[in-house]
């Protein structure tokens, strides 16, 4: 095995995760006959049906076409046939390995790690990433939220490896960890960005937990409108950590406030339709046109407002309704985006703009939660590490004008510094790189 797999290894123990990798569905949404890979960097080996096909030999410039036919998968490299399988699999054979995934009717995707198709009863592909447990978080933060400090990044993924850890088997019955949807958490491509990949590293070992040291469900969404809910408001469990809070932070951002119109008639049949409410009623007719929500509430006229939220395809719960006698249309003036339980992410994008600490944001969001850090996570890596960071992301903005190639991504770039350092050379900034460091293998 290459030194720079053990490289690798030594840096990702650092983060004391307690899982070493995960399996993870992709593109769960959709349905998938056709697939081509190809591959941004590194090479792989290529089993099928658990049989070495094509060793350390499937890689730049080449790429892999899986069709689905007769629930078998049809396989060809560069337009050499290689037969029928019930499965295969792409182990890359170090570290510095990505793929690039293109399923016929989705978009393009790049991960790193593993990558297994197989048949499903259906008889359309299902695509599986085997991946570095840190790695598929660093993925998640990227794909769950935006800004540009490192804390924005380092909040996120804590709140996103929690929820992992305590979760690992919530798809154990289907033969992976997670799926890439909002069902578990998003995960639509590689971290490409090395200032994600730093606050990644920065939370390295870091979780929540409750007085008794449990891991806690951690509960995330884009905007509470300015004040978050109570988990039993949404849920059936009132859970002590996920209380409601004002949230004054998550005001006048992206995602704070909605409006949406409906006629009367539409409105009101809902209710008459669905929630069989007498909408003759004069006394209930005021009550559905005249509803106000100064502060969140659980339903109006009886019916929760998680259901209405889904059936009228709604932001949030947090709205009121007023009647526009012109139109004969109601307007629905909202606040915020999501189920509004946990941690508000445009609020928390807020409080770190305003120089609140990260722990203080998980505090405020996690009501009386803990933030736990693993003993066993290895400082000094880490600092090796976001040091290495640091350099990529400041040589990244002294040459923004200039065009960047495959081999300029911040994983690429990572190692190469890291063989450099085992080799014992010394790093010159913005020296050219060669073609032999590139290439250079122990």
């Amino acid at each position: 095995m290459k030194r720079l797999l053990i490289i690798t290894l030594c840096l990702f123990a650092a983060f004391g995760a307690r899982a070493d990798r995960v399996r993870v569905r992709l593109y769960s949404p959709n349905t998938i006959s056709t697939l081509n890979v190809s591959f941004d960097l590194g090479n792989y080996n290529l089993y099928a049906d658990d049989n070495l096909l094509l060793e350390d030999m499937v890689g730049e410039g080449r790429s892999v076409l899986v069709r689905a036919e007769d629930k078998m998968l049809h396989v060809s490299v560069n337009d050499d046939d290689y037969g029928r399988f019930s499965s295969i699999r792409l182990e890359a054979v170090d570290s510095a390995c990505i793929l690039c995934i293109n399923p016929e009717g989705c978009k393009q995707r790049t991960y790193e790690g593993n990558l297994e198709v197989r048949m499903q009863p259906s008889g359309n592909l299902l695509l599986v990433a085997d991946v570095d447990f840190e790695t598929y978080i660093a993925g998640v933060v990227q794909s769950e939220i935006y800004g540009q400090q490192s804390d924005i990044f380092r909040i996120q993924a804590i709140i996103s490896r929690t929820w992992a850890l305590r979760n690992l088997g919530k798809h154990a019955a289907d033969g992976y960890n997670f799926c890439d949807h909002v069902h578990c958490q998003a995960y639509l491509n590689r971290c490409i960005r090395p200032d994600i990949m730093m606050g990644v590293v920065q939370s390295s070992g870091e979780t929540i937990v409750d007085a008794e040291g449990n891991l806690i469900e951690t509960p995330f969404h884009s905007n509470s409108g300015g004040q978050t809910a109570n988990s039993e408001d949404v849920w059936r469990s009132a859970l002590p950590y996920l209380r409601s809070v004002e949230d004054t932070f998550s005001l006048h951002m992206r995602q704070s406030d909605w409006v949406k119109t409906i006629s009367i008639d539409r409105w009101l049949a809902y209710f008459s339709k669905t929630h069989k409410l007498n909408i003759k009623d004069t006394a209930v007719r005021d009550s559905l046109l005249h509803f106000a929500q100064p502060t969140r509430r659980v339903r109006i006229m009886g019916v929760p407002l998680t259901r209405v939220r889904v059936d009228l395809k709604l932001k949030s719960t947090f709205f009121s309704v007023e009647v526009d006698s012109t139109t004969q249309s109601v307007i629905l003036r909202g606040h915020g985006y999501g189920h509004g339980v946990g941690l508000s992410q445009e609020g928390a994008i807020r409080m770190v703009g305003l120089g609140i600490a990260y722990d203080s944001v998980i505090r405020h969001y996690y009501t009386g939660a803990v933030l736990h850090h693993d003993p066993s996570a290895n400082g000094a890596y880490v600092e090796n590490y976001t040091q290495h960071l640091a350099r990529i992301i400041e040589e990244d903005k002294n040459r923004q004008t200039q065009t960047h190639s495959k081999k300029d991504d911040w994983l690429g770039r990572l190692f190469r510094l890291r063989d450099r350092e085992e080799r014992e050379e010394v790093y010159i900034e913005n020296q050219q790189d060669i073609e032999q460091d590139w290439e250079y293998e122990w």
